[in-house]
């Protein structure tokens, strides 16, 4: 580790940091319907959109109404992205000729991109045509990262509302997130990233001659704008296979610092709304401070790991930190810090191999994510994410004082506890017995690239990131068979939707109660002992389920790494 490394670390931390409260301030007067610098020009585009659907705009739903929407809002949208990729080879904006997509990678793909998981089966320049990239994929990262910030706003409405029916509207919301929050900001981004020399263009596929004399056919096409969607709205899916380690995604330093910043702005401004709206900002710091320790912890350990490199390589005196799998461009840090990043905010994006990490250093991803998607985590899926663990350290609490939890003023009971585990429990059952499943079965056993523990963590990574809806992998694993296909399409479904459904149930529960006067008995919850009680119950809670898994995985691959013992390529 070197001091210039822990300055980039510590100056993308400090740039989030300054993000949070303009951001949050200007996304609460989006979603609170105040004006903006942007209502003049989009306000009567906002009215006129909700005319052309139908939609008043001052109705609200209840927590049920709010999620049968969501539901069938986004079953649409799986119908629709999976009939654009069985028919591409039909479709126009195919200068390449792609062949339609196979059922089963269809099935996975519509899965992955509605989710707002972005897991990849293939690679996006050798299989899919500009519309399907574009009317499919793109459309997709929009309006799933949108459903994330409503579902986060509904939640958010709960703790904030009093003896109240209604959570808000759906169709409101997620219309006012795409329109003044993800569009304007993504038209920037893009042409910063066009600058930068990210390509945007719907001509062919440009062929080359290279300097040997042999011919080479240079991909390009709409890169831009969806990168600029896949980083705001932490959704991961790259336009070309390499994902961000592809020059013609990320091709500079700084197109690489503002892609991770872009990871963090929106999740950790969430914070703030959160704080506005229910008239304390400091509970949005603590929530956002929270956060913070887990991910500089995890920032400490990945960059420390990987500087430091390989055991067995330093065994024999070639020591000098790992750099397999990463860009030299970026070096050590920059790979981490983007490892570390995508993971915490459930975004997927990779700029380096995360196979090809040490054992620890791969060992943090995937710890990352099964701690639930807390850590900043994708936009609105993060904060909602956070507050259930809020509900079941709070539980705790009142547990240790013998009183009735409460939590801003709202009384904690069975309901929202019993809401709060079901969200929690449906990650792991997804994320443990799918990889068990895997582990016993030949199609499973065929995926990874190789032997030992890496192979099995080569497939916990993979059901992991499925379910925590991350996108991201230890790409030594085959992943485009059937069984792989189908097994992961619903280990993001289940991550998706089945946290969605308690946090909404809960989010109706509390708006319908009153508030509670603060009293004597009452526990702060914006100072520094409820912070440090919540990072305690995110750990033991992760530690308690997942430490069995990983210790058969990353943990005894460093051991035995230590111990001079590697593993044999191979199923």
């Amino acid at each position: 580790m070197t001091l210039n490394g822990w300055i980039q670390i510590a100056l993308f931390c400090a740039v989030v940091l300054a993000l949070v409260k303009p951001l949050g301030g200007y996304m609460t007067r989006v979603f609170s319907g105040d004006r903006t610098i942007l209502s003049p020009v989009l306000g009567p585009v906002e009215r006129g959109l909700y005319r052309a659907a139908g939609i008043d705009a001052r109705h609200e739903q209840s927590w049920l109404g709010y999620g049968l929407a969501m539901l069938g809002f986004h079953a649409l949208g799986f119908l629709i992205l999976y009939a654009i990729l069985r028919l591409q080879d039909w479709l126009p904006l195919n200068p390449a000729g792609q062949a339609a997509v196979a059922p089963d990678l269809a099935f996975n793909t519509a899965a992955s991109f509605v989710t707002n998981t972005n897991w990849q089966n293939y690679g996006g320049e050798s299989t899919l045509s500009y519309l399907a990239q574009m009317l499919g994929l793109t459309h997709q990262n929009f309006l799933s990262a949108a459903t994330g910030i409503a579902l986060a706003l509904a939640l958010i409405r709960g703790f904030s509302r009093a003896s109240a029916r209604t959570v808000g509207s759906f169709w409101v919301d997620l219309t006012r997130c795409t329109l003044y929050v993800l569009l304007p900001l993504c038209i920037v981004y893009t042409l910063f990233l066009v600058a930068q020399g990210v390509p945007q263009t719907l001509g062919p596929y440009v062929d080359a001659t290279t300097l040997e004399g042999a011919r080479q056919t240079i991909a390009v096409g709409p890169v831009a704008s969806q990168v600029a969607i896949k980083m705001l709205g932490t959704n991961g899916g790259g336009f070309f296979n390499a994902n961000a380690a592809h020059p013609f995604e990320n091709p500079t330093a700084l197109s690489n610092f503002v892609q991770i910043v872009s990871i963090f702005a929106l999740g950790a401004a969430l914070t703030n709304v959160f704080g506005r709206m229910v008239g304390d900002e400091r509970q949005g710091w603590a929530i956002l401070a929270a956060m913070g320790i887990l991910f500089l912890a995890g920032v400490a350990v990945t960059y420390g790991s990987e500087a430091a490199g390989s055991p067995v390589l330093n065994g024999f005196g070639l020591a000098g930190g790992n750099l397999e799998g990463k860009e030299v461009r970026f070096g050590i840090v920059a790979s981490a810090l983007f490892a570390v990043v995508t993971t915490a905010a459930s975004c997927g994006a990779v700029n380096a191999m995360h196979d090809s990490f040490t054992a620890l250093g791969g060992l943090i991803p995937m710890i990352n994510m099964q701690l639930g998607e807390i850590i900043v985590g994708g936009v609105g899926a993060g904060l909602y994410g956070m507050l259930v663990f809020v509900i079941v350290a709070i539980f705790v609490a009142g547990l240790m004082v013998g009183r009735t939890p409460e939590y801003l003023g709202k009384k904690i009971e069975a309901r929202e506890v019993k809401m709060a585990m079901l969200a929690i429990l449906c990650l792991p059952l997804m994320m443990l017995g799918f990889t068990a499943l895997a582990t016993i079965l030949a199609a499973g056993l065929a995926g990874p690239a190789n032997a030992g523990p890496h192979g099995f963590s080569e497939i916990l990574y993979a059901f992991t990131s499925a379910a925590a809806n991350n996108g991201s992998a230890f790409g030594g694993l085959s992943g485009n068979t059937l069984f792989y296909n189908t097994t992961l399409a619903f280990g993001m479904l289940v991550g998706r939707f089945f946290v969605i459904i308690p946090a909404l149930a809960i989010a109706g529960s509390l708006a319908a109660k009153r508030t509670v006067p603060a009293s004597a008995g009452t526990l702060p919850t914006h100072g520094g002992l409820f912070v440090g009680m919540l990072v305690g119950v995110i750990l033991i809670v992760g530690g308690l389920t997942f430490f069995p898994a990983l210790a058969l995985g990353p943990v005894v691959e460093h051991l035995a790494g230590a111990a001079g013992q590697t593993f044999a390529t191979g199923g």
